[in-house]
């Protein structure tokens, strides 16, 4: 038989699931640069990590759906959300600094040899275009 939960239980488990989901949030927001790495201070962008931190966190909705709190699904709502939209612009940056050259998708600055890359070393006359397909 299932237990009632008293209303301190409740109230701990509420803030667990806000400090989860917080934590859900704050580790998508530092694959999307929004929080600098600690060794470099630089924010570094990692958009299949964030990717899937996000997705975590909008089946965690869709599996407590009529099971949190105003103040849960307050919480959770506003952190997806924001996590949206910073990996909309983070995904448009990297395609912008992609079209220049200076970066590849996962935020990695490109290096001269790696495959699928010219560099001006290289001296030819013709400038040739490659892309990478990742598959859709």
């Amino acid at each position: 038989m299932a237990e009632v939960q008293t209303h301190t239980e409740s109230g701990e488990m509420t803030q667990r699931f806000i400090e989860f989901v917080m934590m859900q949030a704050q580790h998508a927001a530092f694959a999307l640069g929004q929080i600098p790495h600690p060794q470099t201070g630089k924010g570094e962008v990692h958009l299949e990590m964030a990717k899937v931190l996000i997705d975590q966190l909008v089946m965690i909705r869709s599996k407590t759906r009529g099971n949190l709190s105003n103040e849960e699904i307050g919480i959770l709502n506003n952190a997806i959300s924001s996590l949206q939209m910073g990996y909309v612009e983070a995904t448009k940056a990297a395609s912008s600094q992609d079209a220049s050259g200076a970066t590849t998708t996962s935020g990695e600055a490109s290096e001269p040899g790696k495959p699928g890359e010219i560099t001006a070393e290289e001296g030819t006359e013709e400038k040739k275009k490659f892309s990478k397909s990742y598959g859709a």
